[in-house]
């Protein structure tokens, strides 16, 4: 599988299937690999990217852990694997690092689905009820922040196997900086004229629906869609509900 250097740093990609190009942008605990459950039920119909920010799975680590570098190394896949009118989906902080990717190469992007995340967009609607979910989520255990209890009582083999990504990365969530830092307007996104779509499950412990839906509400011509019943690891929990999300958000954003 290929690698692309951006400014020294080797960042690994996969690309699987054929079709209108979709980017998948892991989260602080994943990696490439985590999106098995997408890559197989949508090859079939997309050309569907994985890869590894630095520090993650099997691209280099430069050490600094900054996350302002990662855009670039999004960038550099799209660029290297030559991809156009592509949708970008990051799930929690990659969704920052996806938005931020998006905004330097309009030209290639469909649009960005914002998965669990409001992907670092910077308004003061916002702000205090993103502090104010993170407050609460960090009264919880970290996995009950992202898995619900019926599923790791359920799936132990699952559960398990997601608590080891983790250990596949040299960056760890607390290693990160500049994670806030940085963030477009929503006059910023709307001047790049990328469309916007919101993905959140209701039962997401980490950033509530009432926050996302007050993103959407400032993000003139963006779309929404919450998941009934669906935790902040949705795309691990319920993929068959994230998966057919993605491809409704998919086909929408391509219509005019």
């Amino acid at each position: 599988m290929p690698t692309v250097d951006n400014d020294g740093t080797a960042v690994y990609y996969e690309v699987h299937g054929e079709g209108s190009p979709i980017v998948f942008v892991h989260g602080s605990g994943g990696h490439h690999a985590a999106w098995w459950q997408q890559v197989v039920a949508l090859r079939d119909r997309h050309t569907v990217v994985t890869l590894d920010l630095r520090g993650f799975g099997n691209s280099d680590s430069d050490e600094t852990y900054d996350s302002l570098n990662f855009p670039g190394d999004i960038v550099a896949v799209i660029e290297d694997a030559d991809l156009t009118d592509a949708v970008l989906l990051g799930q929690s902080i990659g969704a920052a690092a996806a938005l931020k990717a998006a905004l330097r190469v309009p030209e290639r992007i469909r649009g960005v689905i914002l998965a669990h995340s409001l992907g670092g967009i910077d308004a003061p609607e916002v702000t205090p009820l993103v502090k104010a979910d993170r407050a609460e989520a960090e009264k919880l255990p970290v996995i009950d922040r992202l898995l619900t209890k019926r599923f790791r009582e359920e799936e132990a083999a699952k559960t398990f196997l997601f608590t080891q990504m983790g250990t596949f990365n040299k960056a760890r969530m607390q290693d990160l900086r500049n994670l806030s830092s940085d963030g477009p307007s929503v006059a910023d996104v709307a001047e790049a004229g990328i469309r916007i779509a919101f993905l959140a499950g209701e039962k997401d412990a980490v950033l509530s629906p009432a926050t996302v839906t007050k993103a959407h509400e400032l993000v003139v011509g963006s779309l929404l869609e919450i998941v009934p019943g669906a935790p902040h690891s949705m795309y691990w929990e319920r993929p068959e509900l994230f998966n057919a999300a993605v491809e409704r958000l998919v086909d929408e954003l391509g219509r005019n």
